[in-house]
């Protein structure tokens, strides 16, 4: 069943010409790919993995490397599919009405239900790739998953020898200047803020949210529960995520 407010809310989409969408892990969990503080969040139920998460000790810890490999093994995101809130995002896109997707997401699901990967905005880095720490050398992860099959434990960089990671934002690590500053610049843009499966509350990915309704922008936020945000929002629904979504676009 439809949360109230759904037709409402189409209406002020129908209308705008240039909409914004910031996704955050709720839109993924339909796809399989759990959250992580959430009853069923990745680190809710091992808590060890979030200390892998924190780049200090992943840089200073080898054994802490060892397991964020294995976990990097066994993600999820290798076999997920979108779903229909990530397809409902991509018609969007189709419709002409799409000006940028800023996701919190490191899966790509965006682009893989058809959003074209210069409208997608990822702040927090992807889990495709693999960056080395000390020369910045960028590869496919999939050939350092390769070398963790053949027992390669803690894979090193294959130009310098120095620590390989995830091109993801580790805590402790600084954000991209130029991709959160294009994050806050199409907020500001946007005639629509959809605000969707994030709880709102992390930083600086939030601040898009006040940033577009300063700018003029209606806000639009669809999760399901309450955010940190929500008394931005010209229209908060309150659903899932999958239903809510294609209702608003179609």
């Amino acid at each position: 069943m439809l949360p109230p407010g759904v037709a409402a809310a189409r209406e002020t989409l129908t209308q705008a010409g240039r909409v914004v969408v910031l996704t955050g892990a709720g839109i993924s969990t339909d796809s399989g790919i759990p959250d992580f503080r959430g009853p069923n969040g990745l680190w809710t139920k091992n808590p060890a993995a979030e200390k892998s998460a924190t780049l200090q000790h992943y840089l200073a810890d080898p054994e802490i490397r060892r397991l964020a490999w294995q976990n990097r093994l066994a993600t999820p995101a290798w076999t997920a599919a979108p779903n229909r809130g990530h397809r409902a995002i991509a018609d969007l896109e189709r419709q002409g009405r799409l000006h940028a997707v800023v996701t919190q997401n490191i899966d790509g699901l965006h682009q893989m239900a058809g959003n074209d990967a210069d409208r997608v905005i990822e702040v927090h880095g992807t889990v495709w790739w693999t960056r080395c720490w000390d020369c910045q050398d960028r590869r496919p992860m999939a050939d350092a998953l390769d070398r963790v099959r053949g027992g390669d434990d803690d894979p090193d960089c294959l130009v310098c020898g120095g620590i390989l990671k995830s091109d993801t934002i580790s805590f402790g690590q600084a954000l991209v200047p130029e991709v959160i500053e294009r994050a806050l610049r199409v907020s500001e843009e946007a005639d629509v803020l959809l605000a969707v499966g994030s709880t709102l509350s992390v930083f600086p990915a939030a601040n898009c949210v006040p940033r577009a309704k300063a700018a003029g922008a209606h806000v639009v936020i669809v999760n399901g529960d309450e955010t940190a945000m929500d008394r931005y929002a010209d229209h908060l629904l309150v659903g899932g995520i999958s239903d809510v979504l294609p209702a608003l676009v179609s």
